[in-house]
């Protein structure tokens, strides 16, 4: 299980924020979405709701670890101070550390050719220990999939959740349990390409909405076979692309806002994948 990191708040970046109201008490939670096209963060009440505006910013490229965690730091410093924090980040997390970071080893972003000593800086980087040094407070990372199952979840049988963004991510649960991440976005889905390569907004934007539908329903179709699922949740921002009565009685949409607020379910739970 994941050992939480950290120290007492007020030496990080997030304590210099003004004071943060806790509506019906408890700890308030600092979400942090890690995007390849956007970084974005918000504080939550002990309840996963918003007490302040979300801030976001465009994912830079290059992105080295340490410069990743400045730029949440700095996010962290538009916001009030939150007594802990959660973040979701798209690639392979296991106890906090990257194990792999498909968009962050490439020098210009998505698509672009991976750059070694990207790739070197990454591998095994412990985010979640460096965002707690950096930000003064506890810190769990999870895979983003992850968290924004964490918040859409019904905690009844197996559920899957699908976000569909700069790439394709996949979360499963347990009654409620995050159970370990599967990197199913790098594996081969068709014609040699990954699900990210074939399902990512890269594809879309090259092959077109109506065609991309298509291909997100095989994909599901592809899940059904591999989980049984009892029910999906899509989320992501292209999740805005698809039509629910398209994708069958048990797939659900849902808002892309749950990759903040699902910082709250990371705390909630021994969760077996974190």
């Amino acid at each position: 299980m994941s050992e939480d990191h950290g120290q007492e708040p007020g030496h990080g970046s997030n304590s210099h924020g003004p004071g943060g109201e806790r509506p019906g008490g408890g700890p308030l939670t600092l979400g942090l979405d890690i995007g390849g096209t956007g970084l974005k963060a918000s504080v939550l009440d002990a309840a996963g709701a918003m007490v302040a505006e979300r801030v976001r910013e465009d994912t830079p490229y290059p992105l080295r670890p340490e410069q990743l965690v400045e730029e949440l730091a700095h996010l962290a410093d538009e916001l009030p101070r939150a007594d802990r924090a959660s973040a979701g980040f798209p690639g392979m997390v296991r106890q906090g550390v990257v194990l792999s970071a498909p968009h962050f080893v490439r020098t210009g972003g998505p698509g672009t050719p991976v750059d070694p000593d990207l790739a070197r800086a990454w591998d095994h980087f412990d985010l979640a220990q460096a965002l707690a040094k950096r930000l003064g407070v506890p810190t769990k990372v999870a895979n983003d999939a992850d968290v924004q199952g964490a918040a859409v979840v019904r905690g009844q049988g197996l559920e899957l959740v699908v976000t569909l963004g700069t790439g394709f991510g996949t979360a499963l649960f347990f009654e409620g349990r995050l159970l370990p991440h599967l990197e199913v976005a790098q594996i081969p889905f068709r014609k040699g390409e990954t699900y990210t390569e074939h399902l990512g907004e890269h594809a879309r934007e090259t092959v077109g909405t109506k065609k991309w539908r298509k291909r997100v329903r095989k994909a599901l179709a592809a899940m059904r076979t591999l989980t049984l699922f009892d029910h999906c949740y899509v989320g992501g921002g292209n999740a805005a692309h698809l039509e629910e009565e398209d994708l069958g009685p048990d797939v659900t949409l849902v808002d892309n806002s749950a990759g903040i607020t699902g910082g709250v379910r990371l705390w909630e739970a021994d969760h077996l994948g974190l």
